[in-house]
């Protein structure tokens, strides 16, 4: 699908700029079409082609998007390895991906010649005009195969070794369409969001080209620079996950920018407060759209509408996107009723092949085409999912389940709390009680008895911390 992809839009919009770098470094549709069709028979001739697994071991750039459309044009596959990763981490990606060529960048510290002797590139921001290209070559077209397997998104590893999900032409198709409604277009400007190895850039990279619009790449994520490009670009959508957006809100002097151009903020991977979402929609006079997903799902699965009433927008993830099925289940798979916590479970046409090399793992987490995310929630009487925490962050207190983020969503709704986390600690009586930690947002911070209090006007008494924990660093992993 990509070749297909970048051969037209290089032909409709052959001098659009398609990426512009943090030092201005620009490429146009064509000439990404043209280097990396040179790069793709300098490939060949090393031994790579169909079905070779190549790793991507590079940071967000110009050079990852050309090696990435050169491997799909030749028939490998792609899997991205999050710069984000901790060396331990990347060993483990790529010990479970046995790649055949690894493409990293000059001077990083990726660690894989020696363990990886096949074929290792190291590149830097000139070789792909100079090096790694056949000049004026063409690579040989590849049939189209719905099933040809394109790319490898591995899951962050925050819970476990990672695990990499498999996409197909026939996935990539599916999310293009899920996306965008089968409707291609808008050009315009956007700023990368995400780490190129992310799925949200990965699997939906071909929509994203065909779309015909310049993408902003950022060296490091920064509240400001993302706020200058919108004002300068006249950047329709703010798609951040939530912190970011709070990090926006905090930078000093905004009213020195324009934001009207903004229709509408998006957001997902993190849980946004009712706070949050509130004054997000009144400085950038926009409705918030929340998304939930995963990497196993496509990243596609539920968000709320554009125009949801407060009680959608502030308190859920939505309902379903067109074309996702979405059910709640017990431990047994079967279906719990309304307001019931329970295994989310999605079906769609872009959920993963498989897991790669972990057919185990695979059989745990596709059940007759429904995919099983891990992730609590529980459904109200309209349809809209609240989200209730990770089935592995469960724990019991004497006889009692008690779903972390349950409690975490409650009290992040108080003003006067900036950031909330929650978890088990061992005790003698109950086997479990709960330790809550605490960021305030400002220089009056709440006694135990007033949380407490404000707690348990939302929830049961079994559900109120033991302990409270005032902090003022708040860790956040990538």
């Amino acid at each position: 699908m990509l070749p297909a992809v970048i051969k037209s839009v290089s032909q409709k919009h052959g001098e659009n700029t398609a990426y512009v770098s943090a030092d201005a470094r620009k490429i146009t549709y064509s000439d990404l079409d043209r280097t990396s069709d040179e790069m793709a028979v300098w490939l060949t001739q090393k031994g790579i082609g169909e079905g070779s697994v190549a790793a991507l071991c590079l940071p967000s750039c110009i050079e990852y998007i050309i090696s990435y459309l050169a491997l799909a044009k030749i028939g490998s596959i792609t899997a991205g390895i999050n710069p984000r990763f901790t060396s331990h981490e990347r060993a483990d990606a790529l010990e479970t991906l046995n790649p055949d060529i690894v493409i990293t960048a000059k001077g990083s510290d990726a660690g894989v010649e020696t363990k990886y002797p096949k074929t290792v590139i190291q590149l830097n921001q000139t070789d792909l005009m100079h090096s790694h290209r056949i000049k004026d070559s063409y690579p040989q077209s590849l049939d189209e195969d719905d099933n040809r397997p394109v790319c490898i998104c591995f899951t962050s590893g925050s819970s476990g070794k990672p695990k990499g999900a498999l996409f197909t032409n026939k996935q990539l198709k599916a999310i293009s369409d899920l996306d965008t409604g089968g409707s291609w277009g808008g050009g315009g400007h956007r700023y990368a969001s995400t780490e190129f190895a992310h799925v949200g850039v990965m699997t939906k990279l071909p929509w994203l080209l065909a779309s015909g619009g310049t993408t902003h790449l950022i060296e490091k994520w920064r509240a400001e620079p993302i706020l200058r490009l919108i004002h300068e670009h006249r950047i329709s959508a703010v798609s951040a996950i939530a912190p970011q957006v709070a990090l926006m809100l905090k930078v000093d002097g905004l009213d020195r920018y324009d934001f009207s151009c903004v229709k509408a903020i998006v957001s997902g991977g993190a849980l946004a407060s009712p706070e949050l979402v509130k004054a997000g929609r009144d400085f950038f006079d926009a409705p918030w759209s929340i998304r939930y997903s995963s990497t196993e799902s496509g990243g596609v699965g539920l968000g709320t509408s554009l125009d949801a009433d407060d009680q959608e927008a502030l308190y859920t993830v939505g309902r379903p996107r067109s074309g996702v099925e979405a059910s709640i289940r017990d431990d047994e798979g079967l279906l719990v009723t309304v307001g019931e916590i329970g295994e989310i479970w999605l079906r769609s046409d872009a959920i993963m092949s498989c897991y790669w090399n972990d057919p185990h793992s695979t059989q745990e987490t596709i059940i007759e085409g429904w995919l099983k995310t891990g992730d609590l929630a529980f459904q109200d009487s309209r349809g809209c999912f609240h989200l209730a925490g990770r089935t592995s962050e469960m724990f019991i207190r004497g006889g009692y389940n008690i779903f972390p983020l349950e409690i975490e969503k409650v009290l992040s709704t108080h003003q006067s709390i900036s950031e909330v986390a929650v978890i088990g600690v061992p005790d003698k009586i109950f086997g479990e009680v709960i330790a809550c930690f605490v960021k305030f947002n400002s220089s009056y911070k709440l006694g135990e008895d007033e949380l407490k209090k404000f707690i348990r006007i939302k929830l049961s008494a079994q559900k109120t911390p033991k302990y409270w924990i005032n902090i003022e660093e708040w860790p956040l992993t990538g």
